[in-house]
């Protein structure tokens, strides 16, 4: 009997857990978090370990995977993905079914030295951008500071508003040879991760419960809400505005900066949201420039200012850097905290430590020669076939992404590993960096599931809170699939694991707003103009989509291809050829002469037509990519339900009733996506924009409509059509007994204030959402989109069914059209006669 088994049988082992752990061995040459060198469990029977397993074992595989999918469904229907560096595309995010597991006092020592090496960066940065005592009295090579891209010399000698340079600290960690935690590379710059281990953490919970409670899992909210309070601390106002400043939707962390957002409730923002005035940050908000007291950045440093540092940069607020010599903004990290990033800095480090924290580092990292010292060069030339060389500056992305040789490589790259130490060798370090360590991860087999070893690198983090250093209880972990495949970035084949620091006594529950007492909020802050921006269109975008699922079901519902004779025909064309013509105008078909399937096919899901159901969804989604902050989960789950709705297979033909079906379930779906907006978002400036969209985009299509259908010419049949399409045949059928007649057709669809679909009932509705929005200035006068809607209302208001022919309505279309273009110049940030909120004042 193995080591692992008498333990097993000891412990009281399950069947499923003898199954899942037979033959589990580490692999050669790697330390493996579950088992110790000897084959028994690292932390014994009844440790970390040992009680997830168990319980699990307890809970069966088939419920075990049950949960499992439920927890895969969650995570698409929310939405919740990434991007591999340099891809455009979403890929959801791949959970792993399995935390990593740590004990309770072994976290504690492992905290120790994070805390304890986060305050030695804090201290050589104060050093390296203060009095330089490091390099004066030897302890650092000068070259190691002045030589990094990281070092920013406009701000040498500018203390920190609220007294720290870093406010996050993280660390990517794995066990060395020896089985004990060491740092792979230190992250100072901007770290990631964050969020993502709150999604995990949200994932896993939600999926198991009852294991969480039992395993006594440590919370995660007391960390957040200190990592706030640390954020704000050391600004001027009392009540500090946060903001996250973000790359954008394009980053590849752009979904758990937007999840950090929403849940530590910050204001997510771009370079272009914000705006320097008098010396101080502001963010061009609908209400006009509101001012930043705090900004954390998720982007590189040197992209931060393009007066002072890149000035190819698109990302940061020109000037910004002043805010930080003058004291008036608290920034996470301080510009030029990637510093300390630098491999180069590493074989200093210990001696650093003991001069400046008088101890030893407890928490090393991996044997590491500089370039630039004769002795570090001379080590790695002769030990080249043994070491991985790596950019001294360079953040460590990943064996794949940064090194220049590696043990095991080719000649040609040798070759060029020396020619690179010949003529810059103080641009390079090597390591003795070893093969990353191992936990369990699933593998499927014809007899179930069993554990096999996976790499794996572990992320921590460290937040500087208005008490000290506080060292979250988990982490952001990344497991590979296959054991060379480097799990150092998140990429396809890596896999996510939530991290567990198991107590031994139960876990009290806790709240993020434990211990204070909040001011009390009815509004949810200002809005941000390019947040306005993308909500309008999210309206526009979905009312689109629900004009030609209603146009294709009409298409489908009134009339066969018999009728059908031509598309260019004039005023007496049949009532199918007006619909077609509608579809061809509005880019949802490029082949108007198919047959009506095959029409209402590509029109619903068509991938060349941009005028499609799907394309406008897809472009909705795409905008709500954006807004992840601001939208809930269950709109998500509609969003991917529609997305999968109108995504039909090209290469299969639809019948007209699947078809019928399919566009019916769309509709229901974009009712339940209205609904969720009415209903659940308070009615704050961005309900009032995803409402503007929807209502101008319902007024120009029906103003469409009844150009098509509703004209001079009109039959029966297309004013059937016509009321269709506005969803208004009951209430035209209890008014009206003698039929469908033209005049009663338009006062419907047109100027009827009480019904829902007309346009006249969307003019009403846009004049009030622009008096419920701020005014430009206070003096009373109306502003220009104000008088435009006003006109559009008074028209309607006053007019009759016979005004509204061809001319009319063209007209009425055309005003619409300007105060859209109206809306977007007064509050978004896009466009050079766009209204800047700079030129508004009201600042706050």
């Amino acid at each position: 009997m193995t080591a692992l088994a008498e333990v097993k049988e000891k412990a009281g082992g399950t069947v499923p857990l003898a199954r899942w752990t037979e033959g589990y061995a580490p692999l050669p040459g790697r330390p493996d978090a579950y088992l110790a060198p000897d084959g028994t469990p690292r932390d014994s029977a009844g440790g970390a370990w040992s009680r997830l397993l168990d319980h699990l074992g307890r809970l069966g595989e088939p419920e075990m995977m049950a949960r499992f999918v439920s927890a895969e469904r969650h995570i698409r229907d929310a939405g919740i993905s990434f991007r591999v560096y340099g891809d455009q595309r979403e890929h959801a995010w791949p959970l792993s079914s399995l935390p990593l597991v740590i004990g309770a006092a072994e976290w504690r020592d492992l905290s120790a030295g994070l805390v304890q090496r986060a305050e030695l960066m804090e201290a050589i940065l104060a050093d390296i951008y203060g009095p330089g005592d490091l390099v004066a009295g030897g302890y650092l090579p000068a070259a190691v500071v002045a030589g990094s891209p990281e070092f920013l010399r406009p701000l040498h000698g500018v203390a920190p508003p609220g007294g720290r340079y870093l406010k996050l600290y993280a660390a990517d960690i794995g066990r060395g040879p020896d089985g004990r935690w060491r740092v792979l590379a230190d992250r100072t710059q901007a770290p990631s991760g964050l969020g993502w281990a709150l999604e995990n953490r949200m994932v896993l919970a939600r999926a198991f419960p009852d294991i969480f409670e039992a395993c006594h899992v440590e919370r995660f909210p007391a960390f957040f809400q200190a990592f706030r309070d640390g954020l704000a601390a050391g600004a001027e106002r009392a009540d500090p505005r946060i903001c996250l400043l973000t790359s954008g939707p394009y980053s590849s962390t752009y979904v758990e900066q937007a999840a950090l957002a929403r849940y530590l409730g910050l204001m997510l923002v771009e370079g272009d949201d914000l705006v320097m005035q008098d010396g101080r940050l502001h963010v061009r908000t609908v209400s006009g420039l509101k001012r930043c007291d705090a900004l954390w950045r998720r982007i590189d440093a040197d992209y931060l200012d393009p007066l002072e540092l890149n000035p190819a940069s698109r990302l940061g607020v020109p000037g910004i850097l002043e805010a930080l010599r003058n004291g008036s903004l608290v920034m996470a990290n301080m510009p030029g905290s990637g510093l300390c990033e630098s491999g180069a800095l590493e074989p200093y480090l210990d001696g650093i430590a003991r001069r400046m924290l008088g101890e030893p580092l407890t928490l090393a990292g991996p044997p590491t020669w500089w370039c630039g010292d004769p002795d570090g060069l001379a080590h790695v030339r002769d030990n080249l076939d043994a070491l991985t060389l790596r950019p001294a500056a360079t953040p460590q992305r990943g064996a794949g992404r940064d090194a220049l040789l590696g043990p095991q490589t080719l000649a040609a790259d040798r070759d060029r590993a020396v020619a690179a130490l010949r003529e810059r060798p103080f641009d390079y370090v090597g390591q003795a960096l070893g093969p990353l360590s191992t936990m369990p991860g699933w593998e499927r087999t014809d007899a179930g599931l069993r554990l096999v070893p996976r790499p794996f690198v572990l992320r921590v983090f460290a937040a500087r809170t208005p008490s000290g250093w506080q060292v979250m209880p988990g982490g952001f972990c990344r497991v590979a699939e296959r054991d060379d495949v480097d799990p150092t970035e998140m990429r396809l084949g890596i896999r996510a694991a939530d991290v567990w620091v198991l107590s031994e006594t139960p876990v009290e529950t806790q709240t993020p707003i434990q211990g204070r007492t909040p001011r009390v909020r009815r509004l949810a802050g200002h809005l941000p103009s390019r947040a306005a921006d993308g909500l309008f269109w999210f309206g526009r975008y979905t009312e689109r989509a629900e004009a030609v699922i209603r146009l294709v079901l009409a298409h489908l519902r009134s009339v066969g291809d018999a009728v059908v004779t031509d598309i260019a025909g004039g005023a007496h064309a049949p009532t199918a050829a007006r619909i077609r013509r509608l579809i061809a105008e509005w880019g949802a078909g490029s082949a108007p002469n198919l047959p009506t399937a095959a029409l209402a096919q590509q029109a619903l899901s068509g991938r060349t037509a941009p005028g499609s159901a799907r394309a406008h969804i897809e472009s909705a989604r795409r905008n709500a990519a954006k807004l992840r902050n601001r939208l809930s989960g269950e709109a998500w789950r509609v969003l991917a339900d529609l997305v999968d709705l109108l995504s039909l297979d090209p290469g299969r033909a639809f019948t007209e009733s699947q078809l019928s079906g399919r566009a019916e379930r769309a509709l229901s779906h974009l009712a339940a996506l209205s609904g969720l907006a009415h209903e659940n978002m308070s009615r704050a400036a961005g309900w009032h924009f995803i409402d503007l969209g929807r209502r101008i985009e319902r007024a120009i299509n029906t103003c469409d409509f009844a150009l098509a259908l509703a004209d001079d010419e009109a039959t029966p049949e297309s004013l059937g059509v016509m009321l269709a399409l506005c969803d208004s045949q009951l209430s035209y059928g209890s008014r009206y007994m003698q039929g469908v007649a033209l005049d009663p057709v338009r006062d419907m669809v047109l100027l009827d204030p009480y019904n829902p679909r007309s346009v006249a009932f969307q003019a009403e509705a846009i004049a009030r959402h622009l008096a419920d929005l701020p005014p430009l200035a206070a003096d009373g006068v109306p502003e220009p989109h104000c008088r435009l809607a006003a006109r559009i209302v008074a028209e309607f208001r006053s007019g009759e069914a016979a005004d509204f022919d061809a001319v009319g309505m063209a007209r009425v279309e055309s005003e619409l059209e300007r105060l859209a273009d109206a809306i977007a110049g007064r509050y978004f940030p896009a466009g050079p006669q766009a209204a800047r909120p700079e030129k508004l004042g009201g600042l706050g």
